[in-house]
């Protein structure tokens, strides 16, 4: 028997925690932890499970929060940053140490050191990186949505400007800037990226697409689209208004050979009884090739992940949840070997979640 424990953000003033029993599919509420305002977005320390940080996606001031987790994710609220400007709907830990936040209401971003251990931060030392705003395009603002590290690149989808900044680090931790970055198609809204086999994944929220593109070697401007295909399901109310979220990769193991992958729709508009879709695609020949369409029962899917992130026996699992309605938290199981999703488990006594980290028990 494997239990897991499901840490989830969300709009409020808290984190909570959930456990599921892998063995009788059961997801059980535990705890809710306090917060600063809004922990919409939560992440591993990228070593130390032990650790975790979380967003405060307030307007005009956000933040960055660092805790400890204790048995069954107990949080211990450790120190507070400033996370240079408002509105930060993410962060990442670093592979140096550091911690990046993305601003998307000021069109800004901050890489934060720590000091002698990673709970604690240096904000003497962080500059704050801003973007300029658009000349093409329909947002007129910069938005910054994500920070993903990749080699020495920290990598920033920007849905305002229609492109995935490239920065690098210049001498001290803490001081960033913009050294290239990688053209998108113009509207399109760059929101989240992965990046699996020097290939870029892009799900472009305002044009509810995913594309692929060979992944740039610095300092190319970009790389021609091989793949670019539309996330949304084929039939739709009507009155329906689409944008795209989320996207995960889990990696190839013995169960789970295929690296599908998982992206999720926002029905913003009138919604499908079955709820938003989970869009599973497979990678054939450089070709996007649809899979699946999984009706999930959920409203506006915001954040999803995968349990592969807590080891032996996570990997068949992705949880989500909606950003609005009553549906609460949802697990599935991985089936078909990965094609495919089935609900196993369901907890609604929390209405909305926005984003997940899992946890071994």
């Amino acid at each position: 028997m494997v239990k897991f424990t499901i840490l989830a953000g969300g709009y409020t003033s808290y984190i909570a925690s959930y456990m599921f029993n892998s063995e009788t599919n059961n997801l059980t509420y535990l705890n809710q932890y306090i917060t600063g305002g809004n922990p919409s977005w939560i992440i591993s320390h990228p070593t130390n499970k032990s650790i975790l940080y979380a967003t405060n996606e307030n307007v005009p001031t956000g933040a960055l929060q660092s805790f400890t987790v204790g048995p069954e994710g107990a949080l211990t609220l450790i120190d507070t940053a400033y996370s240079g400007g408002s509105g930060p709907p993410y962060c990442g830990g670093l592979s140096t140490g550091q911690v990046a936040i993305a601003n998307y209401g000021s069109g800004t971003a901050r890489v934060i050191p720590t000091t002698t251990d990673p709970l604690h931060f240096s904000t003497n030392d962080s500059t704050i990186v801003t973007f300029p705003v658009p000349t093409t395009g329909t947002q007129g603002v910069s938005e910054p949505h994500m920070a993903y590290q990749y080699g020495e690149e920290l990598l920033i989808p920007d849905k305002g400007n229609d492109k995935i900044w490239r920065l690098g680090q210049n001498g001290s931790p803490g001081n960033f800037s913009v050294h290239g970055q990688i053209a998108q198609p113009i509207g399109s809204g760059p929101r989240h990226i992965q990046i699996y086999e020097n290939q870029l994944y892009t799900v472009h929220e305002l044009a509810s697409t995913l594309t692929l593109q060979d992944f740039p070697a610095y300092p190319n401007f970009s790389t021609p689209l091989i793949s670019n295909v539309s996330i949304v399901p084929q039939y739709q109310p009507a009155g329906s208004s689409f944008a795209g979220a989320e996207v995960l990769i889990p990696l190839p193991t013995a169960e789970f050979p295929t690296p599908y992958i998982y992206t999720s729709n926002r029905n913003t508009g009138v919604q499908d009884p079955r709820g938003d879709t989970i869009a599973i695609f497979e990678n054939v020949n450089n070709q996007l090739v649809l899979r699946n369409q999984v009706y999930t029962g959920l409203d506006q899917i915001r954040g999803m992940m995968h349990g592969q992130q807590a080891g032996e026996g996570g990997d068949a699992y992705i949880v989500a949840a909606g950003y609005a309605g009553t549906a609460g938290v949802k697990v599935f199981k991985r089936t078909e070997g990965g094609a495919n999703l089935e609900e196993v488990a369901v907890n609604t006594e929390l209405p909305t979640r926005t984003s997940f980290v899992w946890l071994k028990q």
